[in-house]
């Protein structure tokens, strides 16, 4: 037997498996299961990708200086704080690599996305689950589960697979009580959907102790390209500067982010639609009798009466070419999450899990 052996946690991590995209048999299939924006990319976002073509053969800009500056104008925010990276994802693993090790616990969430815990493992640190009241991050719990070990601690504000999302007043109390050797990791994924909201980013500015990260993935369209950003005090940027590769983001992603940030009317719009149809598909299958809590992100925890409903519901929706998610992995086994798709989309959701409950009911 070989005596080669990875670091301590890492065979604790369960491979990632990414929302599946084709039905075996199926044509027409829509894909409800990442959390994809069904509108795409801004028009100014392709042409900018188009343009990149051309110089390929050149090395990126390892500063990411003009997507920063491009982000703080629209966001008014300082660009010498900011981090780019390989998504969002690229950020929160950074995080655990500079500040979490053996010994050390980092703190998540019951409903919090895997990769908190699986950046936790992969660093030789203890994750450590903590309750949710009702599918909501409990600041309570967070701050009770605190010791002298814990140096990151990971909340998801909107919280993916829930969809729901604490105020910044309890941020704000949170970060206040955490241990003086802790830092907040507010992973701002959905926050783009939530009108008014800055992510966090007011209690970056305003405290030593919180990171924000944010991701093009989501609102902006650009899940295939891989390109996020994070925001923090001076002292945190120092350091992921020190880890980070220095050509992480390629000219072709950082073109196409620049010009999807700066096309505000395009954000604005995906925005605008993305809630009315949130609204419209969480009402549509209330009427069906299956809940679901008020959702700020661009998906819909849809609760079933048990993990068996909501199993055959699923393999219903495929047979129909509708892919939704299976969350039982973030252990809750009743429920599925469904993306907000365009229109046809919701409404073909809303008329198959109408049909389906009236045949199993």
């Amino acid at each position: 037997m070989t005596e080669i052996a990875p670091q301590p946690g890492i065979m604790e991590i369960a491979p990632y498996v990414g929302g599946a995209s084709n039905v075996d048999g199926v044509e027409n299939v829509v894909k409800l299961s990442s959390n994809e924006n069904p509108l795409g990319p801004s028009d100014a976002a392709k042409e900018a990708f188009r343009k990149a073509g051309f110089s390929l053969h050149r090395y990126p800009p390892s500063d990411h200086g003009a997507l920063r500056a491009a982000i703080g104008e629209v966001f008014s925010l300082d660009p010498q704080r900011m981090i780019c990276g390989v998504g969002s994802d690229e950020i929160l693993a950074l995080l655990c690599q500079a500040y979490a090790g053996p010994g050390d616990e980092v703190i998540h969430t019951e409903h919090g996305f895997a990769l908190y815990r699986i950046g936790a493992l992969a660093n030789g640190a203890t994750p450590v689950e903590v309750p949710e009241r009702e599918r909501v991050t409990d600041v309570d719990a967070i701050l009770a589960a605190c010791t002298e070990r814990t140096r990151l601690v990971f909340v998801a504000n909107p919280n993916n697979p829930t969809g729901t999302m604490i105020p910044e007043a309890e941020l704000s109390r949170l970060a206040e009580g955490l241990p003086k050797q802790a830092l907040l990791v507010i992973d701002g994924a959905y926050a783009d959907y939530v009108e008014g909201y800055d992510g966090g980013a007011r209690l970056v500015e305003t405290r030593e102790n919180v990171v924000m990260t944010r991701t093009f993935s989501k609102l902006y369209g650009l899940g295939g390209l891989r390109v996020g950003w994070g925001y923090a005090p001076a002292h945190v940027i120092e350091v992921l500067a020190r880890i980070r590769a220095p050509f992480n983001l390629g000219t072709a992603a950082l073109a196409a982010a620049e010009a999807a940030v700066r096309d505000t009317a395009w954000a604005e719009r995906c925005r605008t639609e993305n809630t009315r149809l949130r609204a419209w598909l969480a009402e549509a299958l209330a009427e069906r009798g299956i809940p679901s809590d008020t959702s700020t992100a661009n998906f819909i925890l849809a609760r079933f009466a048990s993990r068996e409903e909501a199993e055959a519901c699923d393999e219903f929706l495929k047979s129909e070419g509708l892919i939704v998610r299976r969350v039982a992995g973030y252990k809750l086994p009743h429920c599925l999450r469904i993306t907000v798709g365009d229109e046809p989309a919701c409404r073909r959701v809303a008329h198959a899990v109408g049909n389906f409950i009236e045949g199993s009911r």
